[in-house]
């Protein structure tokens, strides 16, 4: 499976966004998924396969951490999709609060 196939599936974007800045190991990540350890686990070796994802292991523990160098330009996609999620929250969070202080007080 190549790169852009493995990311088209969404919680393997949420498994590299997860170790985009930090290295996390598989059992960190699967805490953090509605599903079993099986199901991120194969996630983990579709990303390791396609290369975007790299894998220390430390004894019986393994780490995963994104491989930036290697996905290229997909890299700055992924990270300009991120920004933009986190921008339309930010909007979103700035009208609630807006409509918040729009209505008027309670008379006691």
């Amino acid at each position: 499976m190549d790169a852009v196939q493995a990311v088209a599936e969404p919680r393997r974007r949420e498994i590299l966004r997860l170790v985009w800045d930090t290295e996390l190991s598989a059992g960190e990540i699967a805490e953090r998924f509605d599903v079993t350890f099986g199901a991120v686990s194969q996630h983990l070796k579709v990303l390791r396969d396609s290369g975007l994802v790299k894998l220390r292991q430390d004894g019986k523990k393994r780490f995963y951490r994104a491989d930036r160098e290697a996905m290229g330009p997909l890299a700055d996609y992924l990270q300009s999709m991120w920004a933009a999620k986190l921008d339309a929250l930010a909007a979103l969070a700035e009208a609630a609060e807006r409509a918040d202080g729009a209505e008027p007080p309670e008379n006691s």
